[in-house]
Formats: C-alpha cells, structure tokens, sequence
C-alpha cells in the first residue's frame, strides 16, 4: 500500500468553506476512480490547516492522485479562495492495524 498525505493552509476564515468544498465536489469520485484506490481522508487540523490522505495499493495510483488534487484544486478553489501548495508526504504503508 501506498499513501499520500496533503496539507493546504489557507485564512481560517476561509477553512470551513473550501472543506465545504470538497465535500460537496467531486474530487472524492475522481481519486477513488483511479486504479488501485483504497481510501481517502480529508482532517480538518485547526487553524486553517486541512490535510486530505489518499491510500493505494502502488506508488502510481498515489502519485496519480496528487496530479488530480492539484488539477482540482486549480480548477474549483483558487479562482475563489487563497490556498497554499500543498506540503506533500507520500510512500509505502509499512505498517497498518
């Protein structure tokens, strides 16, 4: 298995509303659509930090789902809200319970 970990940090004010966002957009269809998806994740973490984790079963299905994050994030957040690049952490699941 493979994970990719995603932070964003935006106004906190403007939090709530991208998290809005992505739950009611498509982006959840869109990386579960790639081969190999197991699970995602979007955390809230305060402040107006958001994280979002996507689990596949190869490097090529979690690396595809940061390409398809940014396109999206491209696309439905940035011509309204201000988001930093994300902080990405991504590699092999060498332990799961």
């Amino acid at each position: 298995m493979y994970t990719s970990i995603r932070r964003y940090t935006t106004d906190p004010n403007d939090a709530a509303e991208i998290i809005n966002l992505v739950q009611q957009g498509n982006i959840k269809e869109l990386i579960g659509g790639i081969p190999g998806f197991i699970a995602y994740y979007m955390i809230d973490c305060g402040g107006g930090t958001v994280a979002t984790v996507s689990v596949f079963e190869d490097q090529a299905g979690a690396d595809q789902s940061n390409a398809v994050a940014a396109e999206w994030v491209k696309e439905k957040v940035l011509p309204t809200y201000s988001l930093s690049a994300p902080d990405i952490t991504a590699g092999e699941v060498v332990l799961s319970a």
